[in-house]
Formats: structure tokens, sequence, C-alpha cells
């Protein structure tokens, strides 16, 4: 008898999506159905929903998530009921160039995913989930190879947001542009992403590290999570980086918003020779416009960080480590929690540049 659980569903893009029931579909012999027990909403989320990013509708959306396997298939003998994972959405096939060549992150399989089909709707439609794992809902079937094992004990809360804000933001700096102790940092945008870019900025020992976003209200949990100093983002954002840096700008800029005009301050803040990052996602219509004289005279390094250069696989349990050590608390990340009703309410706050990262969360 199929498996019929509550799931989030978009059904086209501009239209909020609402909590339906979904089929499931059959465990196969390499998957595993995993009960959700927490999920954030990510920016990503949001752009299924306002036509930034196309999947194919309708979808389940969701796939920054924690949770504990419900069954494994006859071929999946390295898990046991119960035992606690985080889903990993951007699962590499390990065989493709740039896997062999030290890469998984830009895995020909995953890249340019963005929904694959799977399960079907309560009338026996056709049904998709976002970026194959389809979280916002009470349970989920993976591949094996889409789950990462974690310790026991560890707030699951804190462990979905290992999934894709976590790994993103604090592999830019640790993997991307390897941060070394005493580099200036700015962070432009103080979402979930940008917030565990200050953390992994911290932990590398940038100094000073300076937080930048429209919201003053985000200073607080920005100061708590490593930042030195608050910026508030205006027009002349990129003078006052210079002067918090002797006159010559940072050196490393992490632009997590995937905005023309910000991708523009975070360049122009950073000093000669030194490193523009981008993190954030933004629409193929928003170009970035710089000249050839600058690009010449000021010798930037300018680069995008896709999913943080991180390997699940292989972050995790280092990030596991650093929480359980107490080198890192990401509890402060979390500013709202949710059922899956108030999904839209969170995407309201994402619109309207509030809050931190909104954690779904499902009963026991």
């Amino acid at each position: 008898m199929a498996t019929v659980v509550e799931a989030l569903v978009a059904t086209a893009a501009g239209v909020d999506p609402e909590v339906v029931p979904v089929e499931l579909p059959e465990l196969g012999p390499d998957d595993v159905r995993v009960g959700i027990a927490a999920a954030g909403v990510c920016h990503s989320d949001l752009s299924m929903v306002n036509g930034t990013i196309r999947p194919e509708f309708p979808v389940v959306l969701g796939h920054e998530a924690s949770g504990f396997v419900l069954e494994c298939g006859a071929a999946v003998s390295d898990l046991e009921q119960g035992a606690p994972v985080v889903l990993n959405w951007a699962t590499p096939c390990r065989h493709c160039w740039f896997c062999l060549n030290g890469e998984p992150w830009l895995c020909r399989r995953v890249e340019g995913v963005v929904s694959i089909p799977r399960g079907r709707l309560a009338d026996g439609g056709p049904l998709n989930v976002s970026l194959g794992v389809g979280a916002f809902a009470e349970q989920t079937v993976l591949p094996r190879a889409s789950v990462v094992s974690l310790p026991e004990g560890l707030p699951m809360d804190v462990a979905a947001l290992m999934g894709c804000a976590v790994l993103t933001g604090l592999g830019a700096v640790r993997n991307t542009a390897r941060v070394r102790p005493g580099e200036s940092v700015a962070v432009f945008g103080l979402g979930g992403i940008g917030l565990s870019a200050i953390v992994g900025a911290r932990l590398a020992g940038a100094d000073p590290v300076v937080a930048v976003d429209v919201n003053e209200a985000k200073s607080a949990a920005a100061l708590e999570l490593g930042a030195t100093d608050f910026v508030l983002y205006e027009e002349k954002v990129a003078r006052r980086l210079r002067e918090l840096t002797g006159g010559r700008g940072v050196d490393h800029a992490f632009e997590c918003v995937g905005k023309s005009a910000t991708i523009r301050a975070a360049w122009s803040s950073t000093r000669r020779g030194g490193a523009c990052v981008v993190v954030g996602v933004g629409p193929v219509s928003d170009e970035v416009r710089l000249n050839a004289m600058e690009i010449y005279h000021y010798a930037r390094n300018l680069t995008s960080s896709v999913f943080g250069s991180c390997d699940p696989d292989r972050d995790i349990p280092v990030l596991t480590s650093l929480v359980a050590s107490g080198r890192i608390d990401l509890a402060p990340l979390i500013s709202h929690r949710t059922d899956l009703g108030g999904v839209n309410d969170a995407f309201a706050r994402m619109r309207a540049g509030e809050g931190l990262r909104t954690v779904v969360e499902f009963a026991a």
C-alpha cells in the first residue's frame, strides 16, 4: 500500500504553495525512506516560487533537512532504522571529470538540476521534488548516496542547516576563498548563508569581519556569530569598508544576496589584489558591469562559490565535530520556527529582508 504524507507543493511560479497529501514512490533497492525532523527555509525555495529558478511543476519544495531513517532498500546495509541523517541535495556521481578531479560540487549529474520526477499527487497526477529531495514533507524517499549519517545527540534543527546554508556559507570561506588568520572579510547579506560565512570567517581567525545588510536589526545576530563590525548597506558602503581597513578595502568580500548591485558593491569594497566571491544566486537578466580598466588596475579576483566548494560526505563530519566541540554555535542562525503551513510567512520575511533562518519542525 502506498505511503501518503503531507507536503508543501508549489503548482506554478507566482502562486503560493499549499500543504496537500502526496504519495511517496516505492522504495528501490538502493533507496532510503526518511522521516523529516527539521527543514530550513532557503532562499532557493523562494526562487522556485518567484520564477528565478524554474522547476517542473507541481513540485514539493525544500532541500535543507535532517531526519531519521524509517526504512532501507534491500541493497542498503550500512544504515539502521532510526539513524539520524542529513539530506544531501547535491549528490555527486563520483565518476565524471569534475568528480575525478576533486570538484564534486561541479558534478555533471548535479549541474542544472532543479527538480526531478518522484512520487505522485493524491489524485494520481505526476509530481516532482525540488533538487532531488522534496524536504517540505513529513517523509521523503531518496537514494542512499543522498543521505549523510550524523552522530547521536546532535540537535536536529541545527543539523538541518548543515544540508545547505552552513555548508555553502562556511564552505565559501574555508574551501573557496581559504581565508587566513588576520585577513579582513566583508559579508554582504545576512541570511542563513551570509551568517554562516561570518561563522566561517571567525573560525578562520579573520579580523576584521564586517557584516553588511539593509536591515540593521540583523546586526545583533551578526555580532553574536563573530562579526566585529556591522555596516548598513547604502550607496557609499565601499567607502565605509575602506575606512575600516586602512583605506585599502577588504581582503575578501562575500556577496550572499545574488544581485548585481551588491556584487558591484562587494567588488568595489575589495582591495587591490583581493578576492570577491559571489555566493548568492541571481537571475540571468541581472547583469553586472565592470570596465576593462578597473579589471586590470585593481587586479582583483572575481569568482563564485558553488555549494561552498563542499563535498557533504567530507565536510558534514567536520561540521558536526566543530559543533560537538563547541568551536562553532549554529543555534543563533535560527530566528523562527514553524510548521509546513508557515512557510509562506517565511517567504514573506525573506522578501522583506527580515529574520534569519526559519526552520520547519515536524512532530516525532
